[in-house]
């Protein structure tokens, strides 16, 4: 899949938790979602691409991702 096209919708998933006041609990539900609903490949590139770069992704999504890379 295209890298971009997995940071619209890691971006869209963080919008959406983002209207939780409790910034952990938020980033836990980005992190739970992707978790479950994401194919492991897809993943894996949003991974490497946040250790790599991950300028494009919200704050939110980058603290979510730092959680999946310890799965």
């Amino acid at each position: 899949m295209k890298i971009k096209t997995l940071i619209k919708m890691a971006n869209s998933i963080g919008d959406f938790f983002n209207s939780e006041s409790d910034k952990e609990l938020a980033a836990a539900g980005v992190r739970n979602h992707i978790i479950r609903s994401w194919d492991p490949r897809m993943r894996k590139e949003l991974i490497a691409y946040s250790q790599q770069d991950g300028s494009e992704l919200s704050d939110l999504v980058k603290v979510a991702v730092t959680g999946l890379e310890a799965i």
